[in-house]
């Protein structure tokens, strides 16, 4: 278990070194925000179950990265115990089941938290503990459709959606785990007492619609799809090009529209000088349509290079990898078959080299085990 004064040295290598973290095998959100916890250096012990066929081998599971695996079967009285003993001892248990399993398990947040009460006990779902729809099965898509993080997906008119897994196992599952998770051992660090995270994917994907709501007037009585300055002007979309590839044009700001307009010989162009006259959105948006239909888009990544036009390439991961920004950062790498980003924020005073290992299924058993017993 993590001491207070170990966690916030200055002397500590990683920015979470001493954080035991225990995550019971699941999919897409748990194991993501496992793996993010494990890039900033937690010691992430992922247990398996050592029956599970090998489509979905862990050694190339990228989610796997940087964690240690043991196997467990938690039917087993004997392995239960095992995991007892774990629990007793770490930092932060994270589960991914369906409301009610755990408990079935034996492992509901009373019976967790009288086996360590400092413990942070990160619960991940789609629908939340509770509530109507809490005991039904559901996916990434179906979440942010009831959530209303999907409304504004896609043009008016067209069928909504969204980059698979995103907005919803992603931004509103694993990462507001992970932020519940960092507020959680501050709280214990605080408190001394540990505390039960309930994360639900239609909460955490409500609430990064804040922005949003914020920008469209009246929302509460009203939200209608392609009125608001982020998904309804010509300047806020994207364009196809000549290749077949894609362009994004995002100039919210006058002095950048302006730009934009310079860049495309427009700027005496009496309708596209009204920016925000919604009246000529969907007119100016089928004149920019044509344009960029006119040249390949390495024509127009030439164009706006170097200029505040806030125009972007649509690119996918392969080819992001090429991008002279995305490669000076360094943000995407190949590791033997894998195509990865690296982890992500970055920090002044430490970077996380070892994030590369993805383990075999229940590589790790003797050594967990080992600690374990040391540890009473």
């Amino acid at each position: 278990m993590i001491n207070n004064h170990l966690l916030f040295s200055m002397e500590a290598k990683e920015m979470l070194e001493g954080i035991k973290v225990i995550e019971l095998e699941g999919l897409g959100p748990a194991p993501f925000a496992c793996m993010t916890l494990a890039d900033l250096g937690a010691d992430v012990i992922t247990v398996q179950n050592p029956f599970k066929e090998n489509i979905e081998e862990s050694n190339v599971n990228l989610l796997n990265r940087g964690k240690r695996s043991i196997t467990l079967n938690l039917k087993d009285h004997s392995d239960k115990k095992k995991l007892i003993k774990l629990i007793k001892t770490a930092d932060v248990l994270v589960e991914g089941f369906r409301p009610g399993v755990m408990e079935r398990l034996g492992f509901s947040n009373e019976e967790v938290l009288a086996i360590n009460d400092r413990l942070v006990y990160g619960r991940m779902t789609g629908w939340g503990q509770n509530g109507p729809n809490s005991s039904e099965a559901g996916h990434d898509l179906n979440y942010i459709s009831r959530s209303g993080a999907l409304w504004f997906a896609s043009n008016a008119g067209d069928i909504p959606f969204t980059p698979p897994t995103l907005v919803g196992d992603i931004g509103g599952g694993a990462l507001y785990l992970v932020i519940g998770v960092l507020a959680g051992i501050l709280k214990v660090k605080n408190s001394g007492k540990g505390t039960v995270i309930d994360a639900a994917i239609v909460d955490g994907s409500a609430h990064m619609m804040n922005l949003l709501m914020s920008l469209i007037p009246n929302s509460g009585s009203s939200v209608s799809r392609k009125s608001s300055v982020l998904d309804g002007p010509h300047w806020s979309r994207c364009y196809r090009c000549l290749d077949n590839q894609f362009i994004s044009v995002q100039c919210l700001e006058v002095k950048f529209y302006n730009i934009f307009l310079e860049k495309l010989n427009l700027t005496k162009d009496e309708e596209f000088m009204q920016q925000n006259n919604k009246e000529l959105w969907p007119i100016l948006t089928n004149r920019l349509i044509d344009l960029f239909l006119s040249q390949k888009q390495d024509f127009w990544i030439k164009l706006f290079k170097g200029s505040d036009a806030c125009v972007a390439p649509v690119l996918s991961p392969v080819d992001a990898m090429a991008d002279e920004h995305m490669s000076f950062r360094n943000v995407w790498e190949v590791t033997g078959n894998i195509c990865q980003a690296k982890p992500a924020p970055r920090f002044s005073n430490w970077k996380n080299e070892n994030y590369h290992k993805i383990p075999f299924r229940g590589q790790h058993t003797d050594e967990i085990l080992k600690e374990s017993k040391k540890l009473g």
